[in-house]
């Protein structure tokens, strides 16, 4: 009997946790179930988004533009002598305003014009030009972006705000921001209308945004914990990004893989891949499977061209971080204070007019430039250097006014563009046109430069190599795009940090809250302890004791006054724990320079607490130290030991999370004072 009695409690004790894993079912199944939820209404949000872009684009490019050309030309000649213009409809898929100005023959006009054309398909008939090219018979090219500046001006005026960013979205359901999502009807419009009139932006922003508010709105109307609604929320993204470009991979990398995104564990990726084959799906039922850019077949000369892929993707950097750099110009606080003083539309409007005014010489900036790309690759090299080398400023200032004025979209597209044209420059200059080298064709080095600022720009390498991946469908792509949008992505996260660049558009929340950060100096984020500073040839068992009697998290090791490292509680536990019982040297104490795993990071005095949340926040860390060096003597963000050294003198104390929590309680804190004595002062008046 009492043997029977273990056995009993074996049963009892399976039974429960048969239970425990039945009632931890429901919340699997659910989540999942909601991210179906949350893909299907994306993936049908993006198709009425592609399918009124296309409309917009197909009206205003086509029966809107042919009834200005013919106003245009009726004083000259009567209505009777005027030839019809018959403008084949585009195809919903273009979506974009640069093959109905092909077709309208305004290419003719512009740098381009020196180029062979690509070969034209039999049907539709190629419509009459208008000859000769007369600067006052293309103002529709400027017409039609300045009147889609003014509606989507006095949209946004009248429907308020479109909705939070993918940063603020994350930090709404973590619970440290406030603000509620939105639905994406008046994002999903505006853009519309900004893309389809002719803005130098791309679709994919609206697209990853719209989904993320669609995730969150959802995880709030179902009542889910916090961390299911950031799943909710990546869903959202990878289900956008997936429909956009009809790349369900690319979509589940990218929600993992954006700077914004901090929603680790399995269920969350589960609901990823649910939400992203979902919307996927819907997009293909809806739209069809035919690739949103049509690529050429790869091709490979010689392995030994790879090292040349590195050049390529040093310069992606430098093209991704002026594009950053650009578009965070146009966001400033100056930019957009001059912005604001202006009445309600104009800014929209004259940017609208400035990038028609560019058009009339490079139609090709206008809108998504998908169209543009596929020609690019298509033409062997055929564009003069000095035409894409021009075509290149001129898309990065169109681009920069489009999205300071306030049009609505993403830059996706314009770092493809960017990556294309750069890369075809490239591949020129390597072959026939420059220094003669048996090397492919510029296509191929477009193709891979696409991916290498697009990874630098958003940075993301691995959506940017699986994208290109899913759009060639060729392995042979993979290593030249690893090698460069690897090196891109590094770099420009050397240089300009890991935070958010606002490449899916501007994030006003979050952009106000950085901002804070950068007024706040790094020095209110000190720790009030000292830090705990030991020699190199300590042993590691005393240090240990040491940092525990501190009630510390690290101390920097130091050898003839030169800081050598970093040396956490998890390090010495784990050096301890792995070397104690090996081998012949199992009697001598372990050091603390043994101790030491990776490179010192560190910040400069004088920063603010933005850089100290970049250097932060990519580490995993909990503090740095701040040394008062120059600023700048180790990069942005410094990684390793400059050369000469970090004395230990001029250590000046531990910045750490906690601690910039504490500086911006500080901040909220008087602000509220300052508050109560303005309303105490305005109730005794």
């Amino acid at each position: 009997m009492p043997a029977s009695v273990p056995a009993a409690e074996a049963s009892a004790a399976a039974a429960t946790g048969s239970d425990a894993d039945v009632r931890g079912l429901p919340f699997q199944w659910n989540l999942l179930a909601w991210a179906a939820l949350v893909g299907t209404l994306t993936g049908l949000a993006v198709v009425a988004f592609h399918e009124l872009l296309g409309f917009i684009n197909n009206f205003l490019f086509g029966p809107f533009v042919e009834g200005l050309l013919v106003i245009g030309r009726s004083t000259p000649a009567s209505p009777a002598e005027i030839p019809p213009i018959d403008l084949p409809p585009l195809a919903a898929d273009s979506g974009t305003p640069l093959k109905a100005l092909l077709q309208l023959g305004l290419d003719g006009i512009g740098l381009m014009a020196s180029a062979p054309a690509p070969p034209a398909p039999p049907e539709p008939p190629p419509v009459s030009l208008p000859t000769p090219p007369d600067w006052l018979a293309l103002w529709p090219v400027v017409v039609v972006p300045t009147l889609g500046g003014l509606a989507v001006g006095l949209l946004r005026h009248v429907g308020g705000s479109i909705g939070p960013g993918l940063a603020s979205l994350m930090a709404i359901a973590d619970g440290s921001q406030g603000g509620e999502p939105r639905l994406p009807l008046l994002r999903l419009v505006a853009a519309s209308l900004s893309l389809g009139s002719g803005a130098s932006l791309g679709p994919e922003g609206p697209s990853v945004e719209g989904g993320g508010n669609i995730g969150l709105w959802v995880a709030l109307r179902g009542r889910l914990s916090p961390q299911a609604q950031k799943a909710m929320v990546a869903a959202g993204v990878a289900a956008g990004l997936a429909a956009g470009f009809k790349a369900p991979i690319a979509g589940v990398f990218f929600a993992f893989e954006g700077s914004y995104s901090a929603i680790p564990g399995r269920p969350s990726l589960r609901a990823v891949l649910v939400a992203a084959v979902a919307s996927a799906l819907v997009t293909q039922l809806c739209l069809g499977d035919t690739p949103i850019l049509r690529l050429p077949a790869y091709e490979v000369r010689s392995p030994l061209e790879l090292p040349l892929y590195l050049g390529l993707g040093l310069l992606a950097s430098l093209m991704s971080w002026l594009l950053i750099r650009l578009l965070g110009a146009g966001r400033g606080e100056r930019v957009q204070a001059l912005v604001r003083r202006l009445p309600p539309g104009l800014p929209t409007a004259l940017g609208g007019a400035a990038v028609g005014a560019m058009a009339l010489v490079f139609p090709q900036v206008l809108g998504v430039g998908y169209d543009t790309i596929e020609a690019l690759l298509g033409r062997d090299g055929g564009i003069p250097l000095l035409t894409l080398v021009a075509l290149i400023g001129v898309k990065l200032v169109a681009t920069t006014l489009s999205n300071a004025t306030g049009f609505v979209g993403g830059g996706f597209a314009p770092s493809l563009f960017l990556g294309a044209v750069l890369g075809s420059c490239y591949g020129q200059v390597l072959g026939s046109g420059g220094l003669d080298l048996p090397v492919a064709e510029p296509p191929a080095y477009a193709m891979v430069g696409m991916a290498a600022v697009l990874a630098g720009s958003a940075r993301a390498p691995l959506t940017a190599l699986l994208l290109l991946f899913e759009l060639t469908r060729d392995i042979r792509i993979v290593l030249p795009l690893m090698a460069a949008a690897g090196l891109s992505a590094v770099l420009v996260e050397r240089w300009q940090g890991i935070h958010d660049p606002g490449l899916m558009g501007p994030d006003p929340l979050e952009e106000q809250r950085r901002a804070q950060l950068a007024t706040i100096p790094i020095e209110e984020a000190f720790e009030p302890e000292a830090p705990l500073v030991l020699p190199a040839s300590w042993p590691a068992a005393s240090a240990l004791i040491r940092l525990i009697d501190s009630h510390g998290h690290c101390l920097l090791v130091e050898e003839e006054a030169l800081t050598l490292g970093l040396v956490t509680l998890a390090d010495l536990q784990r050096t301890l724990s792995s070397k104690q019982d090996q081998g012949p040297d199992q009697g001598r104490p372990i050091l603390l320079r043994e101790c030491l795993r990776t490179e010192l990071v560190w910040l400069a005095g004088g920063v603010n607490l933005d850089r100290l949340e970049d250097q932060l926040g990519p580490n995993g860390l909990r503090q740095v130290p701040v040394f008062a060096v120059p600023e700048g003597s180790g990069g942005h963000l410094p990684h390793g030991l400059p050369r000469g050294g970090l004395p230990v003198a001029t250590l000046r104390g531990m910045a750490s999370r906690d601690g910039m929590a504490r500086a911006l309680a500080r901040r909220l804190q008087a602000a509220s004072v300052r508050s109560a004595i303005r309303a105490s002062a305005t109730g005794s008046a």
